[in-house]
């Protein structure tokens, strides 16, 4: 029925419509038309039909408002759509032919990171693995050396006063240095441990010096000098050790020595500031040598003057640190009568040494090294030459008889004060006269009558205060000494 209808209304149709025959929705209205009645179709179909046009349109003004994006979009991939088709084709026939090798190379992948024998490869792949997930810890190793560098540096630019302060800048410094040989002993076949190990070697010793410039500052305390003491002890331990039966010896060994070099460096220094009396001084022992070749009388020239003023200076800055060196050594390296005679050995362990050597058919000679002696034991006397050497060159100068018994008295209380601490050299100085020298022959008199006249004040501030035996000097061990030649 559609059919016959479609043939009946064709030809009022547009050309343009010829296709409509094989529309759903035209063959539908045209099942429908027959349907209605001939007053329908003249009356209300015409209003129906013009109703749901303009409905339509509405609708597609309302889509096409709504979504002309997308319809744009569609028109775009729909324009395209005639290239995009044959390249699709000519890529599918490219992954067509590289299919092939690909096969082929996922097979030789297969077989070189293969697990069922050894594979250096895969060993090497496995390494860099390790490492990239070990990364923060290598950085954190890495890094150790330049924290330790920059601990140091700090510590030595600010701990300008002998060490006394920023003292936990140099104990971490010494924890990070201990971290690395704990590092270090963990993994001894680690060329990276190795090399930190290596470049911390360098930032410690770069510390210890500055431990031991810091051992040269003026005014250093007993409490600084033990912490920096104990900081070398930590960075240079062999330091200690000498050679014996495997102990440490007596009076603090190497560090001791050492310790008593930089605060002799310091007292030269000192006395080394007082150079502008010295050339005064030396320029009245000029002019005496000359008054003497020219054999004039003693008031051609002066009476020496500057160089009592250079030798009471002397003296007193001498007298000091001297007495603070010594008591340091003593407050620092105190070692027991047991580590004494472990360091030095008696004569029994001398002949058994002997024996040893004479039964074993190895070579056991003495090493000549190992019975040295303390440091403190020969360093008094290199101080008495330092004081007698300079006394023996001015102290000719001095005429007035009272200058130069009150410095000799200044001299004798120098004495004094070394001797409580063991290092009295009173009888040295009547050693200072020359036979040959007339300048000199009467020293010896006048130091034996200085020694009589404080004995005897010794002995009257006995009498009134009831102390105990005499020192060597004749001075009593709880009297009180005076400070100056003025109070004595």
């Amino acid at each position: 029925m559609a059919d016959h209808l479609y043939d009946l209304l064709s030809p009022h149709l547009p050309p343009t419509d010829a296709k409509l025959s094989q529309n759903p929705t035209t063959i539908q209205y045209l099942n429908r038309l027959p349907t209605l009645s001939l007053d329908a179709l003249q009356t209300t179909e015409c209003q129906s039909l013009t109703q749901s046009a303009h409905s339509n349109l509405l609708s597609l003004q309302a889509l096409s408002n709504r979504s002309h994006k997308s319809f744009v979009t569609s028109a775009d991939s729909l324009c395209n759509l005639s290239s995009s088709i044959p390249r699709l084709t000519r890529q599918v026939q490219e992954l067509r032919k590289g299919v092939p090798k690909l096969d082929e190379e996922a097979v030789r992948f297969s077989s070189k990171y293969s697990r069922v024998a050894e594979n250096t490869t895969l060993e090497q792949r496995k390494k860099v693995m390790r490492l990239s997930r070990n990364v923060d810890r290598i950085s954190d190793i890495l890094e150790l050396p330049t924290l330790l560098a920059t601990a140091v540096s700090s510590a030595a630019a600010t701990s300008g006063n002998a060490g006394t302060s920023f003292s936990t800048t140099y104990s971490a410094a010494l924890d990070l240095h201990a971290h690395i040989k704990r590092l270090q002993t963990l993994y001894p076949d680690s060329p990276l441990v190795r090399d930190v190990a290596l470049q911390a070697e360098d930032a410690m010793r770069e510390m210890a010096s500055n431990l031991i410039t810091a051992l040269h500052a003026q005014n250093l305390r007993l409490a600084a000098a033990m912490r920096i003491v104990g900081w070398i002890r930590r960075v240079a331990p062999e330091l200690d050790a000498i050679h014996g039966d495997g102990g440490v010896s007596a009076g603090g060994g190497a560090l001791g020595a050492l310790f008593l070099v930089c605060r002799l460096a310091n007292l030269v220094s000192t006395l080394e500031a007082l150079e502008p009396l010295r050339e005064l001084a030396d320029q009245e022992t000029q002019r005496r040598t000359r008054s003497l070749d020219q054999k004039s009388g003693p008031g051609s020239w002066a009476d020496g003057h500057q160089t009592e003023k250079y030798l009471k200076r002397y003296i007193e800055i001498f007298r000091e640190q001297s007495f603070g060196i010594v008591s340091l050594y003593r407050g620092i390296f105190t070692q027991d009568q047991s580590d004494l005679g472990a360091a030095v050995p008696g004569i029994r362990g001398i002949d058994r040494r002997i024996k040893t050597a004479q039964s074993s058919p190895v070579d056991c000679t003495p090493d000549p090294f190992q019975c040295l002696p303390p440091a403190l034991a020969t360093f008094p006397a290199h101080l008495v030459q330092l004081i007698t050497g300079t006394l023996r060159t001015y102290l000719p100068n001095i005429q007035d008889k009272t200058a130069r018994e009150s410095l000799l008295t200044q001299v004798l209380y120098c004495a004094a004060s070394l001797g409580r601490l063991g290092g009295d050299f009173s009888m040295v100085l009547t050693e200072l006269c020359d036979a040959d020298d007339e300048d000199t022959e009467g020293f010896a008199y006048e130091w034996e009558e200085v020694m009589r006249k404080h004995r005897e004040l010794a002995g009257r501030l006995e009498q009134l205060t009831g102390a105990g035996p005499t020192s060597p000097t004749g001075s009593s061990k709880g009297a009180l000494q005076p400070t100056s030649p003025a109070a004595a």
